[in-house]
């Protein structure tokens, strides 16, 4: 490495005899856990008013902490719910409420 001037941003350890990783972790820095997405498809959605109708059934159920959709005007629409893996038979439920339809799973 000629001419490359290396910065010490404070993220090594100077015991440390190899001095080519950073030790974050040893200082006490959690590393960052990614909450689970599930996705589910759902038929019968054409407009704002529906995802909004589909976002707030959803959110209701114990888990979620962020319901998206992505719509598909007369399609199949895809609903990602972020957070605590939730039970289909609710999902459909609460999509049932919304006066939409959840799409059987393949088998």
């Amino acid at each position: 490495m000629h001419g490359t001037t290396h910065h010490d941003l404070g993220l090594t350890d100077a015991s440390c005899a190899c001095g080519t990783h950073s030790h974050a972790s040893a200082a006490g820095v959690a590393p960052i856990a990614e909450t689970p997405n599930t996705t589910f498809q759902v038929t019968g959605m054409t407009c704002s008013h529906c995802v909004a109708s589909v976002t707030k059934e959803v959110g209701k159920l114990a888990g979620p902490e962020n319901v998206t959709v992505s719509l598909v005007p007369g399609g199949v629409s895809v609903v990602t719910v972020t957070g605590a893996p939730l039970d289909r038979t609710a999902v459909a439920a609460a999509i049932d409420e919304a006066g939409y339809a959840l799409v059987a799973e393949a088998r």
